[in-house]
């Protein structure tokens, strides 16, 4: 996946896990998966501790390529702006990743990254792993109480459920084998929603 080549001290994100945090790259040697260069990285991530990844698996970015988090989602910028504040405070919870939306990427990658967004939910440790993605926080709750976060993933919950519906009646229109080929692989909370949302 990626083509970076990553050495001792990097900070990089894991695209696909954005709730792991920022990590720091503590050891990074080469080797080959499936006749392919790439490396085996070994993380100490902010929110997930140590993991060794293959980047032939591993979407890791440079945390330097990250989007930089909005002044909203401080306290004293939320302070300062007021209503505006939390507007954009609002508009940052709930708007769906890149990876999601993105009109270059292929249907497939766009179905897969919105069904990986079912691994959340709105309770315990879900709803803090989705808070700390949505926001780059290492602690979402320094910076938002437990009742924003519940009414930011809902309004998440429903971009999130309306996009699926678009894309899986956009996926039985161009290719329905793609819905059978991803939903084994989904969570089961996907796997419900796609039963929900069956346009055939």
């Amino acid at each position: 996946m990626s083509v970076h080549t990553f050495q001792f001290g990097d900070r990089v994100l894991h695209a696909e896990k954005p709730e792991w945090g920022e990590g720091l790259v503590t050891e990074a040697v080469g080797a080959v998966q499936d006749g392919k260069a790439c490396q085996r990285v070994t993380v100490r991530f902010e929110r997930a501790g140590v993991k060794t990844l293959s980047t032939a698996y591993a979407n890791l970015k440079p945390a330097d390529t990250a989007p930089v988090i909005q002044e909203a989602l401080t306290n004293s910028a939320a302070e300062w702006l007021g209503d505006l504040g939390a507007k954009q405070a609002q508009e940052v919870m709930s708007r769906l990743p890149e990876s999601a939306t993105d009109p270059f990427a292929s249907l497939e990658a766009r179905l897969k990254a919105t069904l990986g967004l079912y691994r959340f939910s709105a309770v315990g440790g879900p709803l803090i792993d989705w808070a700390a993605a949505q926001s780059g926080l290492k602690d979402p709750l320094s910076r938002f109480n437990r009742h924003e976060l519940e009414e930011y993933y809902r309004r998440f919950e429903m971009a999130r459920d309306a996009h699926l519906k678009r894309l899986a009646a956009e996926a039985q229109r161009a290719d329905p084998s793609i819905l059978g080929r991803l939903a084994p692989a989904a969570p089961p909370a996907a796997r419900a929603a796609l039963r929900r949302v069956d346009t055939r």
